[in-house]
């Protein structure tokens, strides 16, 4: 009965919400690439590049593959009005450093590194918001250091146990997640470039900036994310998340655009049972794997309006 509130709950509020992104925009305002404040930060000798906009309590911005500090643009424009918006460049991608080896993009250093970000920030918490590999990082950091956090914003990013289970036990999924399987060998990353990379954007203006900075990054870092923490087939228990897993102490957004077809909707269900606090679900059909893009507005609104709510 509890699964089934929730999932009424989800529908529920995407209705109420409005579901289709018809109205999404894609493109920033123009001045906003010139306007961010520039930062680095030091996580254990590596360098962790982000960007700043605004002041107020701190939120920190982190983007998946293959992406860059620049997918939150719409969202940092919006939120900077009453926050300090960060957006990190992940170690590996565009000016943040490029260690080498597979060890180095192990998932307690990339969780370190937010932590660096926060430090260098003169803070101690923050509001964690993550997509994709960021939203790996985010759910990490949420159950190993719940003392950096005070809320969770999540965007097409199942909880990981529901990733791992999804794998094992779903055809389907297993089925969408070759494409990281074969990340995983071996010299995949000579296979990429950086128009190939930046080709899911939609905006011709946007894609100029990802194209070159995808030409800053390392290919082979990008791909480690995968090789370090991503399940293997082969695998029965996998490294995606911590074992065993603690309970999210703090309250937790979670967006999930259904077009996605790398991660399957399957992998929310249970999410309630590993949070303590309130869990909201919001469902955008029509909605892609870069929901932040795809369903902009809706985003940036639900998002506001939601950490009005509890930060202050």
């Amino acid at each position: 009965m509890k699964a089934m509130n929730m999932v009424c709950t989800a529908v529920v509020a995407a209705l109420l919400l409005g579901t289709a992104p018809s109205n999404a925009k894609d493109s920033p305002p123009k001045d906003l690439w010139n306007r961010v404040e520039h930062h680095n930060a030091d996580s254990g000798g590596v360098k962790i590049h982000y960007v700043a906009l605004g002041k107020g309590p701190l939120i920190v911005m982190i983007h998946g593959f293959p992406d860059f500090w620049y997918t939150w643009r719409n969202q940092m424009e919006a939120l900077s009005t009453h926050y300090r918006v960060v957006a990190v460049d992940q170690r590996g991608y565009d000016l943040s450093g490029r260690p080498a080896g597979i060890e180095q993009y192990a998932m307690p250093l990339l969780v370190n590194d937010i932590g660096a970000v926060i430090k260098a920030e003169g803070l101690r918490s923050a509001v964690i918001v993550g997509h994709d590999w960021g939203g790996a990082v985010a759910w990490t950091l949420a159950m190993t250091h719940p003392e950096w956090i005070q809320a969770l914003v999540i965007l097409n990013l199942p909880h990981p146990s529901g990733i791992q289970r999804e794998i094992k036990n779903n055809p389907e999924q297993r089925k969408n997640s070759q494409y990281a399987f074969n990340f995983q060998k071996p010299g995949a990353e000579k296979n990429l470039t950086a128009e190939k990379l930046a080709g899911w954007v939609k905006d011709d203006a946007a894609r100029v900036h990802y194209i070159e900075a995808c030409k800053r990054s390392d290919f082979e870092a990008m791909l480690n994310y995968y090789r370090a923490n991503y399940p293997r087939p082969d695998q029965d228990s996998a490294t995606l998340a911590p074992s065993p897993l603690p309970k999210v102490t703090v309250p937790v957004l979670e967006f999930h655009g259904l077009g996605d077809q790398a991660l399957l909707p399957g992998a929310l269900s249970g999410t309630w049972d590993l949070v303590e606090k309130d869990f909201t679900l919001v469902t955008i059909p029509g909605a892609g794997h870069f929901v932040q893009q795809d369903a902009s507005d809706l985003i940036t609104t639900t998002m506001s309006d939601w950490l009005a709510r509890r930060i202050h």
